[in-house]
C-alpha cells in the first residue's frame, strides 16, 4: 500500500498533476479527429468504422482491473500501467495509419484501438479515487473538476492538433504514443493518498476549490474562442503558437495553490493535524438510533426463537450510505437502476460522439473540428456544472443528485428530435445541448456511487457502473447507427451518405430510449431520498460508521 501524506499542501499538489493526468486521460476523445482517416487510408465503410469506436469505448471505459489494483497498490503504479498501454496501442494505430507497416488485420486495429484506450481507464481510477479519498467531504467538486478536465482535454487535442500536429492524422497519434506517456511518467510521482484536511480548514478549501472551478471555466473559453477564431480567420504560425502557450499556461493554472501555501503558509497549514472527520450532527443521531434499534429488534428475533445451548452471531450487512464490498452492491436494486439510468444517458451520448464527423458531413457541415470543440467545451460545462450544481442542492437542501440525470435525460430526448429533423440551425445547437447534458451523467454518477456504496472499494463499483458507456457504444452505434447508415448510404451507391436520412432513425430511436432512462431515473431517485436525508440532513456529509457485528447471544440447555 502507498504511503500516506501529511500536510495540507500535499492534496492541493496532488490535484494540480490530476488535472494534467485527467487531460491524458481524455486521449479517447480524439477519435473523430483521426477516423476520417482510417476510414479512407484504410478504405473502411461505416459499419467497420463504428465497431472501431466500440473499441474506443470499451477501452475507454472496462476499468474492473484499474479499480481492483488501485485497492492493492499506490497510484504511480496504475499510472506506470496505463502509460504502457498508451504507448502501445497508438504506436501500432500510427504505424498501420503512417503506412509503415501495409496491410495491417482489422482484429489487430480493434486490439490496439482498445488497449490504447484503456490507458484513459487506468489513468482516471488512479486520479479520481485517490483525489476523492484526499477530500472526502467534497466528492461532488472534486468528480465535478476531474471529470470537466477530461471532458475538456477534446478541446485542448483539437487546438493542439490545429496548431502544433498541422491537421495531421498520423502526427496526433505520434503524439498519443509519445506525449502522454511522457506527461504520466512527471506527473506520477505527485498523485499520491494523503491524510484529509480538518474540519477548522473546510472555509479555504472551499475558496481553493472556487479558484480551480473558475480557472476551468477561464480554460474552456479561451480554447473554444481560439479554435473557432483558427477556423474562421487564417492565425499566423506566432500567433498560433502564442496562444497555444496561452492554453499551457492556464492548464497550470491550479498548480497556484500549493505555490500559494508555500509562499504564504497560515497557522493552520504551519501545524497540520489531523481531526476528527465528524462532530455530532441531528442526522448522525438519527443514523445511530437507527441501526441501534434494528440491532436490538435482531437480538429479540433471536431470542424468540426459544431457548439452547447454541451460540449465534449475526453480522448486519452494510446500508446504503456505508462501505460495500463490489459483491454486496451487486445485489442491491439502486446499484442497477443507477447503472441503467448511467448506461441510457452515456450510450445514447457516445453514439453521437462516434459519429460526430459522419453527421456533420451528413448535414454538409465538413469542418468537424467546430463540432467536436463546441461538443467539448458543453461537455465540460456539464461536468463541472452538474458537480458544483448537484453538491449545493445536496448540503442545502439533502436533494438526490440523480435528479439530475432526470432532468438532463428528458432534455436529451427533445435534442435527438433536434437531431432528427435536420433543420437549418439546428446541428449547433443540439451538439451543445447534447454535449452539456452529456457531461451531466458523469459528474453525477461518480458521487453518487460512492454516496450510497461508500469509497473503500469505490474503484471497483466506478469502473463497473462505467461500462455503460461501451455497452451502449456496442448497442446503438455499433449494431444500429452503422447499419442504418450504410443501408443508406448503399441507397445513394456511395461509401459516404448525405441527407437528413442517414441518422433520423437513429436520433428517433435514441431519444424513445431516453424516455425510459429518465423513468427508472424518477425511480431511483425516490427510493434515494432517505439516505440523503439520513447523510445530509445536517447540512453537510456525515461518514456513516462502519457495519457492526450484533450482539452475540449464548444461551444455556435446560
Amino acid at each position: 500500500m502507498a504511503t500516506v501524506k501529511y500536510g495540507t499542501r500535499p492534496p492541493w499538489v496532488g490535484l494540480g498533476a490530476a488535472v494534467w493526468v485527467q487531460i491524458a486521460a481524455g486521449n479517447a476523445y480524439n477519435f473523430p479527429l483521426y477516423s476520417h482517416s482510417l476510414k479512407s487510408v484504410l478504405g473502411f465503410n461505416q459499419r467497420q468504422l463504428t465497431l472501431l469506436g466500440v473499441a474506443n469505448d470499451v477501452g475507454e471505459n472496462v476499468g474492473l482491473l484499474p479499480g481492483l489494483v488501485c485497492n492493492k497498490f499506490p497510484p504511480w503504479v496504475v499510472l506506470f500501467v496505463g502509460a504502457f498501454a498508451c504507448f502501445f496501442g497508438y504506436g501500432v494505430l500510427w504505424l498501420a495509419l503512417s503506412r509503415t507497416v501495409v496491410s495491417m488485420p482489422y482484429w489487430v486495429l480493434w486490439f490496439a484501438l482498445c488497449t490504447a484506450t484503456n490507458s484513459s481507464a487506468w489513468f482516471s481510477t488512479s486520479v479520481l479515487v485517490t483525489n476523492m479519498r484526499n477530500f472526502p467531504l467534497s466528492r461532488g467538486t472534486v468528480a465535478g473538476i476531474l471529470k470537466g478536465y477530461g471532458g475538456l482535454s477534446a478541446a485542448v487535442y483539437t487546438e493542439l492538433y490545429s496548431v502544433l500536429l498541422n491537421n495531421s492524422s498520423p502526427n496526433l497519434l505520434l503524439f498519443l504514443a509519445l506525449a502522454i506517456p511522457t506527461l504520466c511518467f512527471l506527473m506520477m510521482f505527485f498523485v499520491r493518498p494523503c491524510a484529509p484536511a480538518s474540519v477548522d480548514s473546510s472555509s479555504s478549501e472551499n475558496r481553493h476549490f472556487l479558484f480551480v472551478q473558475s480557472a476551468s471555466v477561464v480554460l474552456g473559453v479561451y480554447v473554444l474562442t481560439t479554435t473557432i477564431l483558427d477556423n474562421l480567420f487564417s492565425l499566423s504560425s506566432p500567433l498560433a503558437y502564442s496562444l497555444l502557450l496561452g492554453m499551457v499556461v492556464l492548464l497550470m493554472a491550479p498548480l497556484a495553490i500549493p505555490v500559494k501555501m508555500t509562499l504564504y503558509p497560515s497557522d493552520r497549514s504551519s501545524g497540520y493535524k489531523i481531526e476528527p472527520l465528524l462532530e455530532p450532527s441531528s442526522s448522525g443521531a438519527n443514523l445511530e438510533s437507527f441501526q441501534e434499534s434494528e440491532s436490538a429488534c435482531g437480538v429479540e428475533m433471536l431470542l424468540a426463537q426459544g431457548e439452547g445451548a447454541v451460540l449465534i452471531k449475526k453480522k448486519r450487512r452494510p446500508r446504503r450510505g456505508e462501505d460495500f464490498t463490489f459483491g454486496e452492491a451487486l445485489v442491491k436494486a439502486d446499484f442497477w437502476l443507477l447503472f441503467l439510468v448511467y448506461f441510457v444517458g452515456v450510450g445514447s451520448g457516445v453514439t453521437v460522439l462516434n459519429n460526430l464527423a459522419q453527421i456533420g458531413i451528413a448535414q454538409c457541415m465538413h469542418d468537424t473540428k467546430v463540432l467536436l470543440s463546441i461538443f467539448s467545451f458543453c461537455n465540460f460545462v456539464g461536468r463541472l456544472g452538474g458537480g458544483v450544481v448537484s453538491e449545493y442542492l445536496v448540503r442545502s437542501r439533502a436533494i438526490p443528485r440523480t435528479i439530475w440525470m432526470t432532468i438532463t435525460q428528458v432534455i436529451m430526448v427533445i435534442t435527438y428530435l433536434l437531431f432528427a429533423s435536420s433543420l437549418d440551425g439546428t446541428l449547433l445547437v443540439a451538439t451543445s445541448l447534447l454535449g452539456i447534458c452529456y457531461g451531466f451523467q458523469f459528474s453525477i454518477m461518480v458521487p453518487t456511487a460512492s454516496e450510497l456504496f461508500g469509497l473503500k472499494n469505490f474503484g471497483m463499483i466506478f469502473n463497473f457502473m462505467s461500462l455503460g458507456s461501451p455497452l451502449g457504444a456496442y448497442l446503438f452505434s455499433g449494431l444500429l447507427a452503422g447499419y442504418l447508415y450504410d443501408s443508406e448510404a448503399a441507397k445513394q451507391h456511395s461509401s459516404t451518405c448525405v441527407g437528413p436520412h442517414c441518422f433520423r432513425l437513429t436520433f428517433v430511436v435514441l431519444a424513445g430510449v431516453c424516455v425510459i432512462g429518465a423513468m427508472l431515473s424518477v425511480v431511483l431517485t425516490v427510493r434515494i431520498v432517505p439516505v440523503y436525508k439520513m447523510l445530509y440532513g445536517g447540512g453537510s456529509f456525515r461518514l456513516t460508521p462502519p457495519p457492526q457485528s450484533s450482539n452475540t447471544v449464548e444461551r444455556n440447555d435446560v
